[in-house]
């Protein structure tokens, strides 16, 4: 289930709530909902795993997102604990693995030179992409959840009280910093922001999309995703803990208890909006959009009018991941650690793996070859293929 965070303890204040959202938004006649059972199905879709490791503990306990970083033949995973490898993507073969001294708070983000993390002691650390020795850390004002992320010349994290900071990539001294608001109560998640050559965009528990002046921080435009409503600070919150998708010169942004839009990078301008409310990115296949609402349904829409094509209910308030498209399916991980694949044309639940039982918390990533990476909670990472049964 979710964890919130009150803006105003120390390292805030762990509430383990069910989801209220549902898609459209939440009202205050909403209910707390048990997670529907793992659900008996007909299979027709094999989960054929490539490859297998463990790296560390995992996640150790915490409510942390350690996404590995998929670097094209490189997968660069990290563990809560300090463990640290480097594995080539088509054989699992360790390239390099090194112990690091502090705990490991944020996934992995990288650029051509290094790769970055955060700390429990909130320190940004700049990492040796050959061997994971360090080269420079830059203490920041609080804890960071979501990978620093990097366009080479300039690396940016956004901590969790809302504040926005870019470092030099070469020896991590400070730019800029710009400080954003975040409310009372938030979802203990938060989006990675988007780092180009000129801008960076990031979104805020505030509902609000932002993009910035990559070269000084200043802001340049602004989105409202969602909009607080409601007495309560459950009924208000409207975090966006997405990273907003890019496609061609615009971006597609999804909140809680907010909307599914498509804005113009360049200006901030809406180009089209429908409520949504959803924890995770939207992924794009085929044309198609497919959404992992906040109330456990995977949800498709025609790209072409955003016209709703099917609904798979199955799931509902199991906290799924982001939707990942694999060839003919889609595959999302939940709370128990179950892989399930969906048929794409009509969103039948086809294939079911039990793969970590202390849960997905991390969305599955494409790899170049086209395999799918998984990471669970416990430290297990795997690649799969996807095939339907002979």
């Amino acid at each position: 289930m979710p964890v919130f965070r009150d803006r105003f303890s120390k390292r805030g204040l762990f509430l383990g709530l069910v989801l209220l959202g549902v898609l459209g938004g939440c009202s205050s006649t909403d209910t707390f909902e048990q997670p529907a059972p793992v659900p008996d199905i007909n299979v027709s879709a094999d989960f054929e795993r490539v490859w297998s490791m463990s790296v560390g503990d995992g996640h150790d306990g915490e409510f942390l997102y350690l996404a590995p970083l998929n670097a094209g033949d490189i997968i660069y995973a990290a563990s809560a604990d300090g463990e640290l490898y480097a594995v080539a993507s088509d054989s699992g073969k360790v390239i390099w693995e090194s112990e690091f001294g502090d705990r490991i708070f944020s996934g992995l983000g990288g650029d051509g030179q290094y790769l970055y993390l955060t700390t429990e002691n909130a320190d940004l650390v700049a990492l040796s992409r050959e061997d994971g020795s360090e080269v420079w850390r830059q203490a920041l004002p609080t804890e960071v959840l979501s990978a620093p992320q990097s366009n080479g010349s300039l690396v940016v994290a956004q901590t969790t009280d809302g504040k926005v900071l870019g470092f030099s990539v070469t020896n991590g001294e400070k730019l800029w910093q710009y400080d954003g608001t975040v409310p009372v109560l938030s979802i203990r998640a938060a989006a990675p922001p988007l780092v180009g050559g000129d801008v960076v965009i990031t979104s805020f528990a505030s509902g609000k999309l932002i993009a910035l002046a990559a070269a000084s921080g200043q802001p340049m435009w602004q989105y409202e995703v969602g909009q607080a409503q409601g007495r309560t600070e459950l009924e208000r919150l409207v975090d966006v803990t997405g990273q907003p998708l890019v496609i061609d010169t615009a971006v597609m942004v999804v909140g809680y208890q907010g909307k599914l839009a498509l804005v113009d990078i360049r200006t901030g301008q809406e180009i089209w909006s429908k409520k949504a409310s959803s924890l995770y990115s939207p992924m794009i296949g085929d044309g198609q959009i497919y959404l992992a609402s906040a109330n456990g349904d995977i949800v498709a829409l025609r790209g072409s009018d955003r016209r709703d094509m099917w609904t798979q209910d199955r799931l509902a308030w199991r906290q799924l991941t982001q939707p990942m498209v694999y060839q003919d399916y889609l595959v999302v991980g939940d709370f128990e650690g179950y892989l399930h694949a969906i048929d794409r044309e009509d969103g039948r639940l086809v294939g079911q793996l039990e793969f970590d039982d202390e849960g997905i918390r991390v969305p599955a990533q494409r790899l170049a070859n086209g395999n799918l990476l998984v990471f669970g909670n416990s430290g297990k990472m795997a690649v799969f293929q996807v095939n339907p049964q002979d």
